[in-house]
């Protein structure tokens, strides 16, 4: 156990001291280089804090957890990441380095107007402080706890091992938030990222020379061979992921998540130049095609593993496979990298958070206020918002069961409403500010009396009203991308008749940075897309699943 604490501590200890020494020199005195680093992000530093921005325990243990109880179907996440990826490096991104937007709210307020912009900007706020943080911070504990045995080790309750670990994580970020905004996160994410590549490769390795009493390619044709209907990624009805729903509301989920969720984007918006920033974005969507690596297929081995004495809960197939393959002195340099990945999530969204308020929030109502000041009300923003994630935090191991599935599900109030605007916004130029408002306001009450009827006890006519009842029963992606055509169509027939008076014009280059596209880029985004369809043509019963 000395041996584990200790490598966990040094490694931690490394990621730390060199990021701070890496940055020490850089100006984070201006909001720009704060909150931006002042754009000056490379390719490799973005793809590698995309990758640790969007992994936590929330992947590492959720996905796998589908691995074991379901099949691999839940690649349709990565696979998908790496096509919006690439539609967000040639679409997205061009258009926001163009007009030097530090905010995703920035276009909305200046595509539709300012009410919107706010609208938009509290979506994100309450979605991040209410929902992103404080998951981060359990499922994070849960994580560590279960790697660590910390109830076991340390002789302490459940409740007081997941304070223990959602204290360290908070007071971490807090450091990260003083002494250092984006860029420090971005280099250690970098640290980190090479790290997570071993480390996480490490568990299917050693899990299958488990299998394979020391032979790699032995232990994987035994699990094949075993159990093939685990190795179909074209998930059914009843599967995570449903490979239908890889044309619908998964479609628009991702392009939202990489790029209009301000936590994720903010990265590519530091881009020194769209060359980097594009680079950075395919890089990232290169080692998305082998996150199924670690990310799902330790869960399909642990199934095999522990098929004789089944978990009872199937999260937690993870953290027993790490405990049961990993080496001793391996398992604390793994918990350090995981610590990393979540300690990174958090970092990511707390600097967002803090990103979104400072910026448009706080600098509206005083106009006249210095970098210097933005940036120092935004540490103490940042250090503000930890301290309520922690408090707040250890309360979801006091709530209902079902209660993390639907924090899950919240997040459709806000991501596919918020890429409707968008999306519409960058392709149209006559819908009005007022359809916009309508059009949030609709997604999200529809979204919600679909979601949430078992709750609402004035919905119990629904089940009078066939169409509703089935619409009702579809899945939640479905539901979205049925929300969003009806949306678009709408907004679509507003321009028509009710022209927006915003003559917004995006065509016009404030010379920011400079947005000549990287050379390679097309080149790249067409193998990926052709490795996509080779990966679901293996993982299916034209494949392996055979």
């Amino acid at each position: 156990m000395l041996l584990t604490v200790s490598s966990f501590v040094g490694f931690t200890a490394l990621v730390l001291g060199l990021s701070y020494y890496l940055t020490r020199k850089n100006d984070t005195s201006s909001s720009e280089g704060y909150f931006l680093a002042g754009r000056g992000l490379t390719g490799w530093v973005i793809a590698a804090s995309l990758l640790l921005t969007n992994l936590s325990t929330e992947q590492m243990v959720g996905l796998n957890g589908q691995g074991y109880m379901f099949n691999i179907s839940g690649i349709g996440y990565e696979l998908g990441a790496s096509l919006a990826l690439v539609i967000v490096a040639f679409f997205f991104l061009p258009r926001y380095l163009k007009k030097g937007y530090a905010t995703i709210p920035d276009f909305i307020g200046e595509r539709y107007d300012a009410v919107t912009k706010q609208f938009v900007n509290f979506l994100f706020l309450a979605g991040y402080v209410l929902i992103l943080l404080p998951t981060v911070l359990y499922s994070g504990a849960i994580g560590m706890g279960g790697i660590f045995n910390i109830m076991d080790t340390f002789h302490i309750s459940a409740m007081q091992s997941i304070i223990v670990v959602v204290v360290a994580i908070g007071v971490l970020g807090c450091l990260y938030t003083v002494f250092g905004g984006l860029r420090i996160m971005a280099i250690a994410d970098t640290l980190n990222g090479v790290g997570l590549i071993f480390g996480g490769l490490m568990v299917p390795i050693f899990a299958l020379m488990y299998v394979g009493d020391g032979n790699v390619l032995t232990g994987l044709t035994t699990v094949v061979q075993a159990h093939p209907e685990k190795f179909n990624a074209i998930g059914g009805p009843n599967d995570p992921v449903p490979f239908a729903t890889m044309f619908t509301g998964m479609f628009l989920v991702n392009l939202f998540y990489w790029g209009c969720n301000q936590t994720i984007i903010q990265r590519a918006l530091a881009a020194k130049n769209l060359k980097e920033g594009q680079k950075g974005l395919l890089l990232a969507a290169v080692f998305k095609l082998i996150g199924p690596l670690y990310l799902i297929l330790p869960g399909v081995v642990a199934f095999h593993i522990f098929m004789d004495k089944p978990l009872a809960v199937g999260d937690m197939a993870y953290p027993m496979l790490v405990n049961t393959v990993l080496p001793t002195y391996l398992i604390g340099f793994f918990a350090a990298v995981l610590f990393g990945a979540i300690l990174s999530s958090f970092n990511a969204a707390l600097n967002s958070t803090s990103t979104l308020f400072m910026l448009n929030v706080y600098k509206p109502f005083r106009p006249n206020t210095s970098d210097a000041e933005l940036v120092s009300k935004g540490k103490w923003v940042g250090i503000g918002l930890a301290v309520f994630s922690m408090c707040v935090a250890p309360l979801i191991a006091k709530a209902p069961s079902g209660l993390f599935n639907y924090l899950q599900m919240v997040n459709g109030f806000y991501n596919v409403p918020i890429f409707t605007l968008m999306i519409f916004g960058m392709l149209n130029k006559r819908a009005p500010a007022w359809a916009a408002k309508v059009t949030l306001v609709f997604f999200i009450i529809s979204y919600g009396i679909t979601q949430l009827p078992a709750k609402l006890s004035f919905m119990a006519w629904k089940e009078h009203i066939s169409w509703l009842s089935a619409f009702c029963s579809l899945h939640f992606l479905h539901i979205m991308a049925i929300l969003f055509v009806i949306s678009i169509v709408f907004m679509y027939i507003t321009g028509i008749f009710w022209p927006s008076s915003n003559k917004y014009d995006d065509s016009k280059d404030l010379q920011v940075v400079d947005i000549t596209p990287w050379k390679h880029g097309v080149v790249m985004s067409i193998a990926i897309v052709v490795c996509v369809f080779l990966l679901y043509v293996l993982f299916s019963s034209l494949g392996i699943a055979a």
